[in-house]
C-alpha cells in the first residue's frame, strides 16, 4: 500500500513539476532572442568548407514556443549549410526544418558552415543570406549570415617535370605540396601560394621567384583578435621551401614565406662549390616559423636586404659553405616559446669559408642572439662583421679585422631590442621591423 502511494505522489509530484513547462504560447507578442545579431564569417575560398560557427536561440518568454519552421530565405543558391538543434535544414526541401519546440527558459543551438559556389570574380565577393525563423504565432524573426567568398586556383600533388612558370591573379591553393624536377626550373611571380596544411615546396631543379608570397591556406581567425595567419606551423610540416643537394642557382625576388612549420627555408648538404651560389635572396622575408628562418648546410648563399623574424628556431643558421649577407635585419622575437633560437648562428661542422655580415640589424629578446660555435678547429672557420648591430656581449680584446665598426647592444642600452622598430605587439602578434625615428642604427638594416 505504502508503495502505491510512493508511486502515485511521484507521478503527481512529476505532473505539478512540468505542467508549466509544457504550456505553449501563440501570442504574436512572444519573440525568440539570439546570442548574436547577425553572424558575420571569415573569408573563405569558393567551394571550400568554411570553419563551424555556431550561436543560440533562447526562449525568455513565460511559456514555450513552438517552431513552424526555420529556413533559409534564398534556399540552397548561396552555399549556407544550417543545423538546428541536431536538425539539419533539408536543401532538398529548400533548406528548411520543422516543427521545433523551444520550453519557457530554454534555449537551442544553431551551427552554420559555408561552402560557396565560384562567383567568377578576382577579388572577394559578398555573400549573404537570411536565417527565417517562423513562429507557431506567424511571427517572423530573421537572422542575417554573411560571409565573403574568393575564388581561388587549386593546384593537388603537383610535380614539375619541365620549365613551367606560375602566375595567377587569383589566389593559388596548394594541397599535398608541389615539388620541382630536377631538369626542370619553376618560375613563380605576381602570385600568392596558399599551402594547405602538410608539404611544402621541395626543390630539385631550380627555383625563380618575383612578387610572391607563400603562406598557409587558412583565412579564418583563432580567436577574434588572432587570425590564423599570424600563427606560426599552418604548412610545411618537413619545411616550407626545401632546395635538395641536386638543387642549385635558385633566385628568390621580393618573395614573403610566413608561418611555416619546421622551418622556412632549407639548403640541403651538397659538395661546396666556390663560384656557385646555391641561393640568392633579394628583398625577401621569412617571418614567424615553429622551426628555424633559413637554414644553410655547406652551401654558398647571399642574402640582401632580408628580414628574417620571430622563429622559434634560429633566424638564419649557416653550417660550413659561405654566407654573404649584406643590409639584412634578423630579428628574434618569437613569441611563444622561452627557448628560442638565436638571431644569427654559424658554426664549422663543415668547413665554414665565409660567414661576412656588412650593414645588419642582429638583435632579438636574449641577451645574447649571436651564436659562433667552433666545432672542429681542424677545419676551415671563417667570418667578418662590418657595420653591424650585434645584441650580444662585448668582450675585452675582439679582433677589430673580424668585427670593424660593430656597435654591441646589450640589455642595459637605453634603445634596445624591440626599441628599434616601429611596432613589436606580443598581444596581438603585429610586427613591423623598419626601424623608429629613435634608433641609432639608421642606415643598416633591411628598410
Amino acid at each position: 500500500m505504502i508503495r502505491r502511494i510512493l508511486f502515485f505522489f511521484a507521478i503527481l509530484m512529476a505532473l505539478v513539476g512540468c505542467g508549466d513547462n509544457d504550456s505553449f504560447t501563440t501570442s504574436t507578442s512572444a519573440r525568440l532572442s539570439f546570442s548574436i545579431d547577425s553572424l558575420k564569417m571569415d573569408t573563405v575560398f569558393s567551394t571550400v568548407g568554411s570553419r563551424t560557427y555556431d550561436f543560440w536561440v533562447y526562449n525568455r518568454n513565460s511559456d514555450g514556443v513552438r517552431l513552424q519552421s526555420v529556413r533559409l530565405a534564398q534556399g540552397n543558391q548561396t552555399g549556407f549549410r544550417v543545423n538546428v538543434d541536431g536538425a539539419y535544414l533539408d536543401n532538398s526541401l529548400g533548406s528548411v526544418v520543422t516543427d521545433l519546440e523551444v520550453r519557457e527558459g530554454d534555449s537551442i543551438r544553431v551551427f552554420v558552415e559555408l561552402t560557396a559556389p565560384e562567383n567568377g570574380a578576382l577579388e572577394p565577393q559578398l555573400v549573404e543570406d537570411k536565417l527565417v525563423f517562423r513562429l507557431e504565432s506567424g511571427v517572423e524573426q530573421q537572422l542575417v549570415l554573411q560571409g565573403h567568398t574568393w575564388d581561388a586556383v587549386e593546384m593537388r600533388n603537383v610535380v614539375v617535370h619541365q620549365d613551367s612558370l606560375i602566375e595567377s591573379k587569383k589566389p593559388i591553393i596548394v594541397y599535398g605540396g608541389l615539388k620541382v624536377d630536377s631538369a626542370a626550373t619553376l618560375t613563380i611571380r605576381n602570385t600568392t601560394l596558399y599551402f594547405h596544411e602538410g608539404p611544402g615546396l621541395e626543390v630539385y631543379g631550380r627555383l625563380l621567384t618575383d612578387s610572391v608570397v607563400m603562406r598557409g591556406d587558412r583565412l579564418d581567425h583563432m580567436f577574434d583578435y588572432l587570425p590564423y595567419d599570424r600563427v606560426s606551423g599552418q604548412w610545411g610540416m618537413d619545411g616550407g621551401v626545401v632546395f635538395r643537394s641536386s638543387s642549385t642557382r635558385n633566385v628568390l625576388r621580393n618573395t614573403e614565406i610566413r608561418n611555416a612549420g619546421k622551418f622556412g627555408i632549407c639548403c640541403d648538404s651538397t659538395a661546396y662549390t666556390e663560384n656557385v651560389r646555391r641561393l640568392d635572396m633579394d628583398h625577401c622575408i621569412v617571418h614567424n616559423c615553429k622551426g628555424a628562418g633559413v637554414v644553410s648546410y655547406n652551401a654558398n648563399i647571399r642574402l640582401r636586404y632580408c628580414q628574417l623574424s620571430n622563429t622559434q628556431g634560429d633566424c638564419l643558421a649557416v653550417y660550413g659553405g659561405n654566407a654573404d649577407v649584406n643590409r639584412c635585419t634578423f630579428a628574434q622575437f618569437y613569441p611563444f616559446v622561452g627557448g628560442r633560437g638565436a638571431a644569427l648562428r654559424f658554426s664549422n661542422i663543415l668547413p665554414l669559408y665565409g660567414m661576412n655580415c656588412d650593414s645588419s640589424i642582429v638583435t632579438g629578446y636574449d641577451e645574447d642572439v649571436v651564436m659562433g660555435v667552433v666545432v672542429d678547429t681542424l677545419k676551415t672557420y671563417n667570418f667578418q662583421f662590418s657595420n653591424t648591430l650585434l645584441r650580444t656581449p662585448y668582450e675585452e680584446g675582439v679582433d677589430t679585422l673580424l668585427f670593424r665598426n660593430v656597435k654591441w647592444e646589450s640589455p642595459k642600452d637605453s634603445i634596445q631590442g624591440k626599441k628599434h622598430f616601429k611596432l613589436i605587439d606580443e598581444d596581438n602578434l603585429k610586427y613591423d621591423f623598419h626601424l623608429d625615428s629613435i634608433s641609432p642604427v639608421q642606415g643598416w638594416g633591411c628598410y
